[in-house]
């Protein structure tokens, strides 16, 4: 599938412009997702068609507590990310290392619109890796949701550029972005990432009145104390006390094995000083 989402550079080169990490590549190269590769000087999705999880999930599991409560959603992703997060729950799936792309079975769109009319899901979630790397086949099918009636959802990074964003919005119906936390947070476990990018992103959403929810994943040592979870809070409520915003409890995982469980009095503080601030909807995860 060739992606419309990319300039020509020299020599064969070209640059990718679905995110923005905008990575420069060479000829027979792959991007950072490891999905999106330059053939002959035109980008190529390698991962349009081809999902590696398709579940039914409860909508709450995105997580979404106000779109559409108590309902199922048919929820898809395919191999690869634009972000290595050093504590990826989903780093099988995500770094497509030991995946052979070319032996992924095909699931066209209209299979997937039948598949969630057939389960009777009111929508359609593009979540557990980055739907930002398959926009391409995410749009295809929103597109015919949306003729169906069906809500389209993502769960997302956020990082995706401004053509992308332009192209999602008319489409898209809910998303739950993962701010990760400071910019400090980023450069000690994302490097590369200016989330301000994100941010901007969120507040674009809100302004096209995409319903949006935000996940902060809270980890010991790195984005726990007032100050930081503070600059999480106060943006949240610069765009609007209204958003729902869900503190998310870690654990030690992936490259991240060495640090404890967040303190559940760290997530009660964090509670604490969204709501002392005004913020109308605040949730607590992963504390069962």
């Amino acid at each position: 599938m060739i992606s419309k989402y990319f300039e020509k550079l020299n020599d064969n080169t070209i640059k990718c412009t679905a995110c923005y990490r905008a990575c420069v590549i060479t000829e027979g190269k792959t991007g950072f997702c490891n999905v999106r590769k330059n053939e002959n000087g035109k980008l190529i999705s390698l991962v349009y068609g081809k999902p590696i999880s398709i579940c039914i999930d409860p909508i709450e599991k995105k997580p979404l507590y106000h779109f559409f409560p108590g309902t199922k959603t048919l929820s898809l992703g395919t191999p690869g990310c634009n972000f290595d997060c050093s504590f990826c729950q989903n780093h099988t799936i995500s770094n497509c290392k030991n995946i052979n792309l070319e032996k992924q079975n095909f699931v066209s769109p209209k299979e997937i619109i039948a598949l969630a009319k057939e389960n009777k899901t009111p929508s359609i979630s593009y979540t557990y890796t980055e739907p930002t790397i398959f926009v391409e086949y995410a749009l295809d099918i929103m597109k015919l949701a949306k003729k169906e009636g069906i809500k389209n959802v993502w769960v997302s990074n956020g990082y995706m550029s401004k053509p992308v964003l332009k192209d999602i919005i008319p489409y898209l119906d809910a998303i739950n972005v993962d701010l990760k936390g400071t910019q400090e947070l980023y450069d000690q476990l994302i490097p590369g990432i200016d989330v301000k990018k994100i941010k901007s992103n969120i507040k674009t959403l809100y302004k096209n009145k995409v319903h949006i929810e935000i996940t902060n994943l809270l980890i010991e040592g790195y984005n726990t104390t007032s100050k930081q979870m503070q600059e999480t809070i106060d943006f949240v409520y610069s765009v609007s006390p209204e958003i729902p915003l869900h503190f998310s409890r870690a654990f030690p995982y992936y490259k991240l094995k060495t640090i404890i469980p967040t303190k559940l009095e760290t997530l009660k503080l964090a509670e604490k000083l969204a709501k002392e601030k005004g913020l109308k909807n605040v949730y607590l995860e992963n504390i069962y």
